[in-house]
């Protein structure tokens, strides 16, 4: 780990001072991640600025519905019980990340900012544009098994790897933040991602020096907290990433679908909210045949690479097992 100076923030705007000063600093929170990252050589940063210390962590009602603290923990969100009883598809996504001690430390800001798991990203031997613009993006041709089928470019076909943030995207969440000058603005969670383009160095759209504040959740339409499911496909039954999951939610009129939330992730760059199978469920019978049609518009436009074209067909499947659950047929 290189040499890096340590500044621990009294309150938001010494925060926000301290890394918009910096080009290479970074926020300290949990540090699930950046920590590993920093040990692999990957992320360099020049200064952290501890902001465990601000008081972000509370869990909410709003007027709107619930706002949940940047700063509060995996664990803590999981089992409040505003979240459990109003949003249960985002307590199953959290409960299905990570083990439950990376949960105790993992907080909500920077479950949102965790950057991909790609081989190549981690390797600093090989080529990774997202590591070092312009270097080259050595799955794309290489090894691609976890890779992207969907919004993928030439520069990048890295995977978003978060569980929380698929859950949020069908949840229409928004994510608050505050930017050096003290002003604050929301981002609407489907905005708040970015798919690779020609910039995969970049990961999201907060500008150098914004500090998330809080995640807020709507009021929940319908019976989206009572017809919702989360559903994740991995290698081994625990602490291991996803190669596709599903938030499914619907809001029933007895049989007929009123509303539906499909969102697959760990295949693109960002949690992918697809429109199409959206569109196929809304009005429909909610039935095997439906979920088929709608899986079938999810994974349409899907490109697979040379070693993960098993992705399109599993997640045809887990978008069918994840609304028969959410519908509570299966």
């Amino acid at each position: 780990m290189r040499p890096f100076e340590y500044v621990r923030a009294a309150d938001a705007a010494s925060a926000t001072a301290a890394l918009s000063a910096m080009p290479q600093a970074r926020y300290l929170a949990g540090g699930s991640n950046l920590l590993d990252l920093m040990k692999e050589d990957v992320e360099r940063p020049t200064r952290l600025v501890d902001i465990t210390r601000l008081p972000l962590r509370e869990i909410q009602r709003t007027r709107a519905g619930l706002s949940i603290g940047a700063l509060a923990t995996n664990t803590e969100t999981a089992n409040h019980p505003l979240v459990r009883e109003n949003y249960p598809l985002l307590t199953q996504a959290i409960v299905a990340g990570a083990s439950g001690q990376l949960r105790n430390m993992a907080t909500n800001g920077g479950n949102l900012l965790q950057r991909t798991r790609c081989n190549y990203f981690y390797d600093t031997s090989m080529p990774c544009n997202k590591r070092e613009a312009g270097s080259g993006c050595g799955a794309r041709e290489g090894l691609n098994r976890i890779s992207a089928i969907m919004g993928w470019s030439e520069a990048c076909v890295a995977t978003y790897p978060g569980d929380m943030a698929t859950a949020l995207y069908a949840l229409d969440a928004r994510v608050r933040v505050r930017a050096p000058d003290g002003r604050e603005r929301l981002i609407a969670i489907t905005d708040f991602h970015r798919l690779p383009g020609d910039t995969p160095e970049r990961d999201n759209n907060l500008a150098h020096g914004e500090l998330i504040v809080a995640i807020e959740l709507p009021v929940p339409a319908g019976e989206f907290a009572r017809h919702s499911h989360y559903l994740k496909v991995r290698d081994r039954a625990s602490y291991a990433f996803a190669m596709v999951s599903v938030a499914a939610a619907l809001d029933m009129d007895g049989s007929r679908i009123r509303q539906a939330r499909v969102v697959l992730g760990s295949v693109a760059h960002k949690p992918w909210r697809s429109a199409e199978a959206e569109a196929v469920l809304v009005g429909q019978r909610a039935d095997e045949a439906t979920f088929k049609r709608a899986a079938d518009a999810a994974l349409r436009d899907a490109r697979p690479l040379a070693h993960n074209a098993y992705k399109v067909e599993l997640g045809r499947r887990s978008v069918v097992r994840a609304l028969m659950r959410a519908s509570r047929l299966a």
